[in-house]
């Protein structure tokens, strides 16, 4: 059943209104066979650009929808609620017009942010190195100055969308001076000595392309550069506090969706002459799954809104992560419990639920790394 939502203005009711209406009729009947095929859904990602879906917490006037974070992540999570890989893709998209439209000059953004919102083209995000994951600091992708351009010499791995994405918000070091020596940059999808290597064979989110990256001599433009030298590590850890965010509302949708698929399934399931949900021992796991739920909804939502407000917000985006992926890995396990063998095998979508669950738990920020950053703001 529909999450239940007290949504800011009419505008934005109608807003989850179309959403929804997507979601039904485009994303969830195309999900079971893409993600079976491993088959990357980049007509998705266009039709979803066109309807303005790309955008949405971001300005008007370079296209996006202006929508507050509070009513963007509830949107993802509709969205993920219908096809786990699309809204993942959604998040590292918005998360990858983050550097640009929030650090970048007011002609860069003329420039290139238009045609970033409106779907026709997907962005990557490409800060994570095969020896620098948890500690973003220790990468070692280089960019030389060379006259007005940089070139970029190494590899990044584990990138959504890589070698797919039409850009990257790339982070790469120009000087050795540890976290202060990263610099960002809006890099092409294409270039020579550009590559992408093959994608990884993962356990969920088939349909979600993960491959690393291979930067050979590539020239980038220097007017390509973000913010300033140096300003890079600022720049992405700023962008995955609002992306932890995305990564949140996506765990709340796919735990909803299993939530969902548990309590239809307990309904018309019969033993011992009625309904297994008339059984207090699964009534009360169904009603746990459910308070799972709505507890990860509120609250990425209160860390949505401290966000809007302008209000610190770093640790209610862990708090946030955290809850909101554990809760997912929790509840999408106990949904095939409900439906026990049933739940183990294809024919239902909840063993793929549980698989795309996982790996929540670990990108934009390990659980344990989201635990380290609200351990050390008590210490503050």
């Amino acid at each position: 059943m529909p999450a239940e939502r007290l949504l800011p203005t009419t505008e934005s009711e109608d807003l989850i209104a179309l959403v929804r209406e997507i979601a039904r009729d485009e994303l969830a009947p195309r999900a079971a066979s893409y993600e079976e095929e491993g088959r990357f859904p980049r007509e998705m990602f266009h039709l979803l650009g066109k309807s303005g879906l790309l955008g949405l917490p971001y300005p008007e006037q370079y296209g996006g929808g202006e929508q507050p974070y509070e009513v963007y992540l509830q949107a993802l999570e509709e969205i993920a609620s219908a096809w786990m890989s699309v809204a993942v893709g959604t998040s590292v998209h918005v998360m990858s017009c983050y550097g640009l439209a929030t650090f970048g000059t007011a002609e860069q953004k003329d420039r290139w942010l238009p045609e970033l919102l409106d779907g026709e083209l997907l962005g990557g995000y490409a800060l994570s190195e095969s020896q620098a994951g948890s500690d973003a600091a220790a990468l070692s992708t280089r960019a030389v100055r060379d006259g007005s351009d940089y070139v970029v010499t190494g590899t990044k791995a584990w990138i959504t969308h890589g070698g797919v994405a039409d850009f990257y918000t790339l982070m790469a070091r120009t000087s050795p001076d540890g976290g202060r020596g990263i610099s960002c940059f809006l890099a092409p999808g294409a270039a020579d000595g550009f590559s992408a290597l093959p994608a990884e064979r993962k356990m969920g989110l088939t349909g979600s392309i993960t491959a690393g990256l291979t930067y050979d001599n590539v020239r980038i433009s220097g007017d390509r550069l973000i913010g300033a030298e140096g300003d890079g590590l600022k720049i992405a850890l700023s962008a995955l506090d609002s992306g932890r965010l995305g990564i949140a509302a996506c765990a709340v949708g796919l735990a909803q969706a299993a939530l969902d698929e548990a309590v239809a399934y307990a309904k018309t399931r019969n033993q011992f002459g009625k309904a297994i949900i008339d059984f207090q021992g699964l009534e009360f796991l169904l009603a746990d799954m459910a308070a799972a739920v709505e507890s990860a909804r509120a609250t990425y939502i209160a860390a949505a809104r401290r966000r809007d407000r302008g209000l610190p917000f770093q640790r209610a985006a862990s708090v946030a992560k955290l809850v909101a992926t554990d809760a997912a890995m929790k509840v999408t396990t106990d949904a095939v419990q409900v439906l026990g063998g049933a739940g183990y095998t294809r024919d239902f979508p909840v063993e793929r639920y549980m698989r795309e669950a996982k790996v929540l738990q670990i990108f934009e920020g390990t659980n344990q790394i989201q635990r380290l950053v609200i351990g050390r703001s008590l210490r503050k």
